[in-house]
């Protein structure tokens, strides 16, 4: 499919495998913001503007960040903005309380009911049976489609999902709803525009009349890895699985025709194997007004996802709202397998900080290293980090082949010591033949070009022979990297051990030494001048 999809560039797989998951929205929103020029701060839940925002779920470092101007600054979790209410928030996690809001608008929702834990299976089979099958049964407060059964058809199967999802997954308080017929679509609002649209297929395989279904599970799971996406979210051969196919008279080790499709669930979510496909410029405008519709019947519900059923053989349908999502995921409009992607995390920050709109010169050609950002906050060595700025202004980049004895980690650290003085970003790697790639970029062309001389600046630990040099086209990113294979990064952990045994010997002496001086007669005697001046101090 790769001639079927046409992603961002400023957003390709390189930038994006610097997170996935629930990290790479986050990244995504906050990157867009920082080579914008707005300062980037990353928090954790600690901070005390988060204590404010609805983000008590939140269980790691990377979901939480901020984006400042010299005017003002904006709270992020994930997607969303602190112009989002709590309010707004509560209620999109609660399904029932969506459904509530959306009838009063005058949207169509799916008819259905909920039921407490104090309420029998007995009751819910009965009052299904009233509503009609099919019916769809899912827990009240929950997400990523965990829980939600769609397609029941009978009692019997009404008792054996009830079992499963009240007792085996804990859910107690559950939805019960017509099931609704037509294609799942994720739909991407901001204020009173949709931004994207996505249909979502149910997880899927194309047969070829050799291979098993696992292999072909297993193949299109290989090729989900290269989707930064779809990568944390592969297809799983788990119970369920097995038994949606087994229904359909398949086991895993079926073989299905050539050019045979076999869906491997009723579930559409892209988290639990299911497809992103582009559809913003085939879908009807009454179908995105019903989107827009279904954002603003919630109070303070600024920008968000409309997840909704669309049946385009039926004349009068302009969607079925399921649910409202204030934090979505934009995985799958960026990251479409077929279609193209849409620039969600720009029109996100135009709306916070709409005086960024235009031109962005580096928005493609530099980029932050977010694990290291990371870092501190991993090891709660602090509760905030701030990245270093994007640079302003034509990024200038040179890389220089130099051949000789030039592979000592010494000579490396030399270098970037000689890159961070010119305010120059870039690498350096060892090459298999013996020689290095230095990649240098700035802002000032002269510092690029002169920092050829820095590479013969160091002739006790590298004997250069010949440096070659070329225009560098790839993106940039900031800080000066030391590329080490293993054996670079055993004497880099050396040197580092040795400058921790000659800090440790530091501290060993300066203990000693304010010891001495504790102990000392001129320390002892003059205690009551010492704490005279203290008690002044205080109360001057």
């Amino acid at each position: 499919m790769e001639d079927e999809k046409q992603w961002l560039p400023h957003l390709s797989s390189k930038f994006a495998s610097e997170a996935h998951g629930n990290l790479l929205d986050a990244y995504a929103v906050s990157l867009e913001g920082w080579r914008r020029g707005l300062k980037l701060r990353w928090h954790v839940k600690d901070s005390e503007k988060f204590k404010e925002m609805n983000t008590w779920f939140v269980d790691k470092p990377g979901q939480l960040f901020s984006l400042s101007s010299d005017e003002k600054t904006h709270y992020f979790f994930r997607t969303r903005g602190d112009l989002v209410t709590n309010e707004a928030v509560s209620i999109g996690m609660n399904k029932e309380k969506t459904k509530q809001m959306l009838m009063q608008a005058g949207i169509t929702v799916p008819e259905g009911k909920r039921f407490s834990p104090e309420d029998s299976n007995q009751a819910i089979i009965t009052y299904a049976e009233s509503l009609g099958y099919p019916i769809v049964l899912k827990p009240t407060d929950g997400s990523f489609g965990r829980g939600v059964i769609a397609n029941i058809t009978s009692a019997g199967e009404l008792e054996f999902s009830l079992d499963y999802v009240r007792n085996e997954l804990n859910y107690k308080d559950v939805i019960v709803e017509q099931f609704v017929t037509g294609d799942d679509y994720r739909i991407y609002v901001i204020d009173n525009e949709v931004i994207g649209a996505i249909k979502r297929m149910p997880p899927n395989i194309i047969g070829d009349g050799i291979n098993s279904i696992r292999s072909l599970i297993e193949l299109k799971n290989e090729e989900r890895s290269l989707n930064p996406r779809l990568a944390s979210c592969p297809i799983k051969m788990e119970k369920e699985l097995v038994e949606f196919i087994s229904r359909k008279g398949y086991t895993l080790d079926s073989i299905l025709d050539k050019n045979e499709q076999l869906f491997l669930s009723a579930k559409s979510n892209i988290s639990l194997g299911g497809d992103p496909i582009d559809v913003m410029d085939e879908l009807p405008e009454d179908v995105k007004k019903t989107a827009v519709a279904a954002l603003k019947a919630v109070p303070g519900l600024i920008h968000g996802a409309v997840d909704l059923m669309y049946d385009p053989s039926t004349s009068n349908n302009s969607g079925i709202i399921i649910e409202l999502n204030p934090t979505a995921q934009l995985g799958g409009i960026l990251y479409p397998i077929k279609g193209k992607s849409r620039d969600v995390p720009a029109a996100i920050i135009d709306y916070y900080f709409p005086e960024t709109k235009g031109d962005i010169e580096n928005k493609g050609k530099v980029y932050f290293d977010f694990h290291d950002v990371l870092d501190p906050l991993n090891s709660r060595q602090g509760y905030i980090t701030t990245v270093t700025p994007c640079p302003v202004g034509t990024i200038y980049a040179k890389k220089y082949t130099v051949s000789g004895d030039v592979q000592d980690i010494g000579y490396h650290r030399g270098l970037r010591k000689q890159a961070f003085e010119r305010n120059l970003q870039g690498f350096v790697s060892n090459l298999e033949n013996g020689d290095i790639e230095v990649v240098v970029a700035g802002t000032n062309m002269k510092m690029v070009d002169e920092f050829r001389h820095a590479l013969l600046e160091d002739p006790e630990r590298a004997h250069v022979i010949e440096i070659q040099e070329e225009i560098y086209h790839e993106p940039i990113k900031v800080g000066f990297e030391i590329k080490a294979d293993l054996k670079t990064q055993l004497e880099e952990l050396k040197l580092l051990l040795q400058d921790l045994e000659v800090t440790e010997l530091a501290l060993k002496k300066a203990e000693v030494k304010n010891r001495k001086l504790e102990q000392s007669f001129s320390w002892r005697i003059s205690k009551p001048i010492r704490f005279a001046g203290a008690v002044f101090k205080k109360f001057k």
